[in-house]
């Protein structure tokens, strides 16, 4: 009888291990799924929504652990941590160039992203010198570039100030500190010019 009893409980306990993996994986792939369709970083809370739980710490393992599955996978894509324990899933940085000429439609039309390359580099700017520098057509730009939430503007006296949101550098995996983002973005602008010319 006895050996017959720990035989059920060890079935038992089989089949609940099972159901554990099963549930494991069913998150894994949820934050999986959250992380692609966002298309954006993600922060805790919003990933805690997405899996119905109020458990930031579960949400933190969850995502770890599908970033080590993505490192251990060596494929083009990789979630990364960013400050304020936000997450991405992206595209690797050496992938981009060889798979640009893809994307049907990019993000900006080219006038608003030289309006927004210039705020990007000159910031903090005023408003007024954008328009400027940019011409009428900038404050069209602008509106367009605050809905899509990479600037904001912020009032000083009689002038508007812009500069870049932490969304702007996240969705093109620049550094939040804007001395380090000017830095790349000169390096940006100067391979560009090279590949132009060559």
């Amino acid at each position: 009888m006895q050996e017959t009893d720990r035989q059920i409980a060890k079935a038992a306990e089989k089949l609940q291990q099972k159901k554990n993996e099963e549930k494991l994986r069913r998150d894994l792939a949820l934050v999986e799924a959250a992380l692609y369709v966002a298309g954006r970083p993600l922060d805790l809370k919003e990933l805690c929504s997405v899996l119905k739980t109020r458990s930031k710490n579960k949400a933190k393992k969850l995502v770890k652990t599908l970033m080590q599955e993505y490192a251990s996978r060596n494929t083009a894509l990789e979630i990364l941590e960013l400050k304020d324990e936000r997450y991405v899933l992206q595209l690797k940085a050496e992938f981009t160039p060889k798979v640009r000429k893809l994307v049907k439609k990019p993000l900006l039309s080219t006038g608003p992203l030289k309006t927004l390359s210039y705020i990007a580099y000159r910031q903090p700017v005023s408003q007024k010198r954008v328009v400027d520098v940019r011409g009428r057509h900038a404050y069209g730009h602008i509106k367009i570039l605050k809905e899509m939430r990479l600037i904001t503007g912020e009032r000083k006296g009689r002038s508007t100030v812009l500069r870049t949101t932490e969304y702007f550098a996240d969705y093109f995996g620049l550094s939040h500190d804007t001395a380090t983002m000017k830095r790349q973005l000169k390096n940006v602008f100067e391979d560009f010019s090279k590949s132009r010319k060559s």
